[in-house]
């Protein structure tokens, strides 16, 4: 008995000697990985990356129906509002992290009626009403830094969530600027088609009064009523393609559709074209540009401070604990009483001596997540840096295919035009025209299309390079949670817009 005593008493004296010199947190100290990225772009870069800049991009659109739509889907995302909930969610994790490096104080309070009569002799007693109340404290002395592991998990894992949200925030906005792309890309084919299918029935009129006057063969007009019926069938596609793209925008911004197709018949029918920014910094600047990959790297410093904090499960854990009761009795025979039990103040070491190898397994647990993370952060820098060196090569080509594809529809459409005069003329056959205009209306739809394919790949370098979000760098292993983020969609002068440039609930 006074072996294990006297082994209690040094444990103390050593945990004593801990809290003076003060003993550091068990478990390895995060420090963020570097991860080998090319020194520079491989692909070409637009314009020798010396134009523009990310800031307000949206607004150099110069397009007031796209900046309409961007600020509603904003204002009203089910996206946004379940990231702002998982932000909250990690606050209050980090907010119950902390509150274990207080103190915790319980009160409880008990009445009790107690019966104490004598069956027996018949002597009648009466019943007597004790009321209890307790007071309970216990303080854990952080020694071996379990509380601060997890506090630093809590605290990573938050700025992991407003990541998130910024994130989500640039994805949002550059999936409604493609759905109105795509709707005013779709607009121009379903004028281009519905062009076409006017004059293809023009044709077939003229084709058939021929026919039946003896001026041509059958077959003509039969070829002339087929063409006719097969641009009818484009056009009725083209447009249920554009009810399509208009039903997306309808989910992305919670407009109604009535309110949606007033809005974008209110703008200008054609493509809108994005100011070009610069592409010049380095690969590697990317790690700081994109909020998923500084939410992937928070995470990763959660994993590592998950390891500590199963470490520290393992060692001995000390807390100082206290403890006051009152009894009060009453009854209708004897005068109140009251008892004040002894109090009690002191020490608790709670010593970890046999689990089967519970605790180094879920420490092996946590070290095995803190591997997984950190490959998946690796391949998601990989991933980023793939992703905009293949965007600055479909935007390299579609600038270049941009002038070709246009002289082209220019010389088709001259060549329809010809063939539909010397038909007109009686020195062109009705096959030769319809394949002029089918030279005609595909030139047109490439045209566009590539026009479209530029614009949507402008749309997604900007999402890709990070939207213009970047983390200031406070100097430590570890993206500040201060967010530089002045490209908010929203358009100057807007009554009632909200701010959202930092995460609900951040100062800014």
């Amino acid at each position: 008995m006074s072996m294990g005593l006297h082994v209690v008493r040094r444990a103390f004296a050593l945990f004593g000697c801990c809290l003076v010199a003060g003993c550091a947190s068990v478990g390895p100290d995060y420090t963020a990985p570097q991860v080998e990225v090319a020194e520079r772009w491989q692909a070409a870069l637009p314009h020798g990356g010396q134009t523009g800049a990310l800031l307000d991009w949206w607004q150099r659109f110069d397009d007031p129906v796209l900046s309409t739509l961007l600020t509603r889907a904003e204002a009203d995302s089910p996206t946004l509002a379940e990231s702002v909930a998982r932000i909250d969610e990690a606050r209050a994790g980090l907010g119950a992290a902390e509150a274990q490096n207080l103190p915790a104080v319980n009160a409880n309070f008990k009445r009790m009626r107690n019966d104490i009569g004598d069956l027996v002799s018949g002597t009648i007693v009466p019943a007597q009403t004790t009321r209890s109340s307790a007071l309970d404290a216990s303080w854990e002395i952080d020694i071996f830094g379990r509380v601060r592991r997890a506090g630093e998990a809590a605290g990573a894992r938050l700025e992991a969530r407003s990541d998130e949200w910024h994130a989500a925030r640039v994805s949002l906005a550059a999936e409604v600027a493609g759905k109105y792309v795509d709707y005013r890309a779709c607009r121009l084919l379903a004028q281009a088609a519905a062009a076409d299918s006017r004059s293809r029935q023009d044709t077939a009129r003229i084709s058939s009064v021929a026919a039946q006057a003896g001026f041509t063969a059958p077959a003509d007009s039969q070829l002339a009523r087929a063409g006719a019926a097969e641009a009818a069938a484009q056009l009725t596609a083209q447009q249920a393609a554009c009810d399509l793209t208009v039903k997306s925008l309808v989910t992305l911004t919670g407009l109604g559709e009535t309110e949606l197709r007033k809005l974008l018949q209110s703008g200008k029918a054609t493509l809108p074209q994005p100011a070009e920014f610069a592409v010049d910094s380095l690969p590697v600047a990317l790690l700081a540009q994109r909020p998923d990959l500084a939410a992937s790297e928070r995470e990763l410093a959660a994993a590592s401070a998950d390891i500590g904090f199963f470490e520290a499960e393992r060692f001995p854990r000390l807390s100082l604990l206290g403890s006051l009761e009152v009894d009060k009795t009453h009854s209708a025979a004897t005068p109140t009483t009251v008892i004040t039990k002894p109090w009690s103040f002191g020490p608790s070491l709670s010593l970890p001596l046999f689990n089967g190898g519970a605790l180094a397994a879920r420490q092996d647990e946590a070290q095995a997540r803190y591997e997984q993370a950190l490959a998946r952060y690796r391949k998601a820098v990989r991933g980023a840096v793939e992703e905009v060196e293949s965007l600055l090569v479909n935007l390299d080509s579609a600038t270049q295919r941009t002038g070709q594809v246009h002289e082209a529809a220019v010389g088709f459409a001259a060549y329809a035009h010809a063939a539909e005069e010397n038909w007109h003329a009686g020195g062109l056959s009705q096959l030769a025209l319809e394949e002029a205009r089918r030279f005609k209306l595909a030139a047109e739809r490439n045209e566009i299309t590539v026009q479209r394919e530029r614009v949507l790949n402008w749309i997604a370098l900007y999402k890709a390079l990070g939207g213009g979000w970047g983390a200031q760098n406070t100097g430590d292993s570890k993206p500040s949670n201060k967010l530089n983020d002045t490209n908010t969609p929203n358009t100057p002068n807007t009554p009632n817009t909200p701010n959202t440039s930092t995460p609900p609930g951040e100062s800014k």
